[in-house]
């Protein structure tokens, strides 16, 4: 066997992929209190979950913020690390099945990165993401957790949060329709519940992203956004972008599996 692992060491959860001929086999995540232990926690898990031994494995390759935390390698397999932006670029393009597009990974930030066939352009990024969904969801709803997030999030009510175009206009205004969002927060109600605060963060973080996005491909023959990250399994995002692509000439995609996105980019590198 000729194994390749793709690993993506974010701050407190592991992404591991395996590659075996080009061909991905498997794929898990691993939270832990620190980059070293979820690393090597999603290492055991994997090699035990797919029945791997250390032989098996020809390399290692690391990515995202943690990564510099295993320069000594693991466990004497050849280990490299790549460039989180390269990964992200790679990754985003090979889920998404795509050979040019915008890559957004929104984990507790976000990244935008231009990924082209022969050329991978980080282009900024933004603190709003999944570390400000999180604490606000905490605070004012008590939910610690995407899953929770999520949850709650189906029983809450946008209109007692947010501003829409409908709330203060009669008349069309451009090709804006009736349900853009004038003001985030700029409706909130004296009886808003929790669900409704975390439905407008939701809201709040990927409206911002999704127009980020946007404006990055001005003046770009590209106009494939893919999402991918921790924050693409929250279910609102599809209807957010699928309201933005109504209004702007871009085609949005949130890949199956895009959380692990980044580490599959990281073991394609090695191509």
């Amino acid at each position: 066997m000729s194994i390749i692992l793709g690993i993506d060491v974010g701050g407190s959860t592991t992404k591991i992929v395996g590659f075996e001929n080009s061909e991905c086999f498997g794929m898990l995540q691993v939270d832990a209190s620190d980059q070293i232990t979820s690393a090597f926690g999603a290492f055991g898990k994997f090699t035990t979950e797919y029945g791997l031994r250390m032989g098996d494995i020809k390399k290692i390759i690391v990515t995202g913020v943690g990564a510099s935390y295993l320069e000594k390698g693991m466990y004497d397999i050849p280990t490299t690390r790549v460039n989180e932006f390269i990964a992200i670029g790679l990754g985003g393009l090979k889920l998404a099945e795509l050979s040019e597009a915008f890559i957004v990974s929104v984990g507790t930030g976000t990244a935008i990165v231009k990924a082209e066939r022969s050329k991978i352009t980080h282009l900024g990024g933004s603190g709003v993401g999944g570390g400000m969904l999180l604490n606000l969801s905490e605070r004012f709803a008590g939910v610690h957790s995407y899953a929770g997030i999520t949850e709650i999030a189906k029983t809450g009510d946008l209109s007692a949060i947010d501003l829409c175009l409908r709330d203060i206009s009669r008349e069309k205004i451009g090709n804006l329709p009736p349900e853009t969002t004038v003001s985030n927060f700029g409706n909130l109600r004296d009886n808003a519940k929790p669900a409704d605060f975390v439905l407008g963060f939701i809201n709040m973080i990927f409206e911002s992203i999704g127009m980020m996005a946007v404006f990055a491909t001005l003046g770009s023959n590209i106009k494939d956004i893919v999402l991918i990250g921790t924050l693409s399994s929250i279910e609102h995002a599809s209807t957010v972008f699928d309201t933005l692509a109504k209004i702007h000439p871009v085609r949005f995609h949130i890949p199956e599996k895009a959380i692990f996105a980044t580490a599959v980019g990281a073991a394609l590198s090695d191509n």
